[in-house]
């Protein structure tokens, strides 16, 4: 197929002349506007590039006066051109002035041009600028004409983000592409890290734009499909995606919108204009971010989403790089920055050279953020961040106060490096304290415990001066593993684990997967609402084969010593008995076969399901002792969904209503002389561990890091003058009493560290 050098491929052609050409940035401008402006027929043509202040400055211009160059400029946000660049999204008008955006800047002499065609220019659906063309007449652009001056942005974007125009910078103040970012978001990880951004789906970055055989482009583009579709198809035969379910249903709109001839049309017209395949694939995309991100419809968000990821694997076929994040050639001061991950995707980076993570869309209670903040690695969420940076960005991440700096000027870096030689003297100070007793002033103890769940926490046992591990979570070795663990592999684990803590007590909780919690060679189901379902015990129960093995595991590992083993999930107090009827009969068969029984077996229930409030006399007779997970109980009783960044902070834990719940618990383990524990986010931190402490917990499990701060709050503790407090504020109207207010005057007044 012979394609005619005419239109954009035509326009496209000599832009790749003077791209080539060796001349200095401005004399490159000025003969790509020319260039435009003749082959669009139009009177102007202008270029407006994005400064780091906001403010879109004229770079270059064919008919407009030359004397305006560098010196006329516009807010984002103000004018057509403002408007464009902040809203991302082309303008095409007839009579310019009438728009109401309209801005006059007179010493352009634009006055005397009526028609206006305006698009962004964009990479990664990032705004760095803007290009124009006008006419006299009044006239409606056409689809050629747009499409010519979208391609001829694009090559302008990527003009910019070489850094080529810094060079005409005359106003000290660097392109937006450089410019410093501070994002406030969520804090999710204490800590504070200081390094360069690794994205974990890097962008593929396309350097080769202009075409030499359209014939050839389109034919690597057909190929790069075909094998894109294959990999899709792949996928959906193997054998763990035989049934039905959430995956399977994910994986099939993938293969229809991989089919979608609109996506194919678009690209294969970008290379018959004169682009590579992958430009193309990079174009179309940007269009379709462009068109997508400003709607408010969460589905055709997410189709956006789906389109991304396949622009992505594209990209790749193309240029033939491997799927996955990629973590080999990463900084030694990687900050790892991407919109969402798994927990097991988390370790597939080198922990030696990981100084932190930031997320998109994440809660203190995402099972990544758990992972992370067990391997001490500071944690901050940023909305909109992955589109805002690139790899080797130099980026602070307060997982503290929940900001991200983005490119920080150099004072703001400088006082981040003071404030991390201020947080090594706390740990040192907390150091100090490992090794004295969990007592507050007016002697009354506390069992600090450890949250665990992976072989690399077992170091922090001995580092955080913890009793031992009030809750091990057994599924993050199932859900980092390729394939079921087998018995052998769990027992030995679990084995690894008692040696690990010696003395101490660990407390190991039976599977909870499930839910959200999906093992990728497990058969799962689509759930409306996955946190409320088929999941933990309820799992278990109808399919007790896992369980079963899990127990057998643990109960070899545990010969000779105590084992404690806590159910999640418990709604019913018969579901206590169906497990324990499990145990027993693995008890009995693991000393049937000639290994020695553990010396102790004592099976205790989480209470996470408000359900159990009204059974907790029924259960504390079946128990030998209860642990309350405070994020999911919290979350059932105040209909809040803990993963929802937006309704994070909507509700407090440390409010009447729930320590009221709470403080019922403690009193019916006091009633049936059952020991009650708890494990939640609000054990770790000082504040909330208080009223914990106040309404008459004595053991609470939390990460390791955590365990410094409490202890250095509750030795400066009057725990009973506290406790008289808080009693008083439980009895009052909820909903005109804050305790946290109260709490936190308490320990200003009396000095305790929070």
């Amino acid at each position: 197929m012979r394609v005619p050098a005419t239109g954009p491929r035509l326009l496209l052609k000599r832009l790749r002349e003077v791209m080539a050409e060796p001349i200095g940035p401005q004399e490159r401008l000025d003969k790509i506007v020319q260039l435009i402006a003749a082959n669009l027929v139009a009177e102007v043509c202008s270029v407006y590039a994005l400064r780091a202040d906001g403010v879109l400055e004229l770079f270059a211009t064919e008919g407009l006066n030359p004397e305006a160059v560098h010196q006329s400029s516009l807010r984002l946000g103000q004018g057509l051109v403002g408007t464009i660049a902040a809203q991302a999204k082309p303008l095409n008008l007839k009579d310019a002035q009438s728009h109401p955006a309209f801005a006059y800047l007179p010493e352009t002499g634009e006055e005397i041009y009526s028609s206006f065609l305006g698009v962004p220019m964009l990479r990664a659906g990032r705004s760095l600028g803007v290009v124009v063309v006008q006419n006299k007449v009044n006239r409606e652009y056409g689809e050629e004409e747009v499409e010519a001056l979208e391609t001829s942005a694009m090559v302008l974007s990527e003009l910019v983000a070489a850094g080529e125009l810094e060079a005409l910078n005359t106003r000290g103040v660097g392109l937006d592409l450089t410019r410093p970012i501070m994002v406030e978001g969520a804090a999710l990880s204490d800590g504070i890290g200081l390094g360069h951004v690794v994205l974990h789906e890097p962008r593929v970055v396309v350097t080769n734009l202009f075409n030499e055989d359209a014939d050839r482009e389109l034919e690597r583009l057909k190929e790069a499909l075909a094998g894109l579709r294959i990999s899709i198809d792949h996928m959906l035969t193997r054998g763990d995606m035989a049934d039905n379910g959430e995956h399977r249903d994910i994986l099939e709109v993938y293969r229809m919108y991989a089919n979608d001839r609109g996506w194919v049309r678009r690209m294969d017209e970008a290379i018959v204009n004169g682009l590579t395949a992958e430009a193309a694939v990079e174009k179309v995309q940007s269009e379709n971010r462009t068109r997508m991100y400003g709607l408010s419809d969460p589905f055709m968000r997410e189709r956006l989403h789906d389109f991304e990821d396949l622009a992505r694997r594209l990209l790749r076929q193309l240029m033939g790089k491997s799927q996955g994040a990629l973590t080999d050639g990463a900084p030694k001061d990687a900050i790892v920055v991407a919109r969402n991950m798994g927990a097991a995707e988390l370790l597939d980076y080198d922990r030696a050279g990981l100084r932190g993570l930031v997320l998109e869309h994440a809660t203190a209670t995402s099972h990544v953020v758990i992972v992370a903040r067990a391997l001490g690695i500071p944690v901050g969420q940023a909305a909109g961040i992955v589109s805002r940076c690139e790899n080797g960005d130099a980026i602070i991440v307060d997982g503290t106060d929940g900001i991200v700096h983005l490119r920080p000027a150099g004072d703001v870096e400088a006082a981040y490096v003071e404030k991390v030689r201020f947080q090594a003297r706390r740990q040192e100070q907390y150091a100090a304290l490992r090794d004295q007793p969990s007592r507050t002033k007016d002697g009354i103890e506390i069992e600090l415990l450890m949250n665990a769940g992976l072989s690399v926490d077992l170091p922090q046992l001995d580092l955080s001066g913890a009793h031992g591990i009030g809750l091990f979570r057994t599924e993050l070795q199932f859900m980092i593993a390729e394939a079921l663990p087998k018995l052998k592999e769990q027992q030995k684990f679990y084995s690894t684990v008692l040696e690990a803590a010696g003395n101490r007590p660990v407390t190991f909780r039976l599977l909870d997967v499930g839910g959200d919690k999906v093992l990728p060679y497990l058969n799962s189901v689509a759930e409306e609402n996955p946190a409320l379902g088929w999941r933990a015990v309820r799992f278990a129960i109808d399919r007790p084969g896992l369980m079963r093995v899990q127990l057998r595991s643990l109960l070899r590992a545990a010969s000779g010593r105590e084992l404690r083993l806590m159910v999640p999930m418990t709604t019913e107090v018969d579901e206590i008995d169906k497990v324990r009827a499990m145990l027993n009969k693995e008890a009995g068969l693991v000393e049937k076969f000639g290994t020695p029984p553990p010396s102790d077996i004592l099976l205790g229930s989480m209470i996470e399901v408000p359900h159990l409030l009204w059974q907790l006399d029924e259960l504390m007779s079946r128990v030998d002792f209860v642990s309350v997970g405070s994020n999911d109980l919290f979350q059932f009783m105040a209909a809040s969904d803990r993963t929802n960044s937006l309704m994070a902070d909507r509700y407090n834990p440390v409010s009447v209503p729930f320590m009221r719940a709470l403080k019922s618990i403690v009193d019916a383990g006091k009633r049936n002389d059952t020991p009650v524990h708890l494990c939640g986010e609000i054990a770790g931190r000082p504040l909330s561990a208080m009223a914990l402490f106040a309404i008459g917990f004595r053991s609470v499990s939390m990460p390791p890091a955590a365990i410094g701060p409490v202890k250095a709050m509750l030795t400066s503790l009057d725990l009973n003058e506290l406790t008289r407090i808080c009693d008083e504020a439980l009895a009052a109207d909820a909903g005109r009493t804050d305790l946290g207010a109260i709490i936190s005057h308490f320990a200003d007044a009396n000095s305790i560290p929070y």
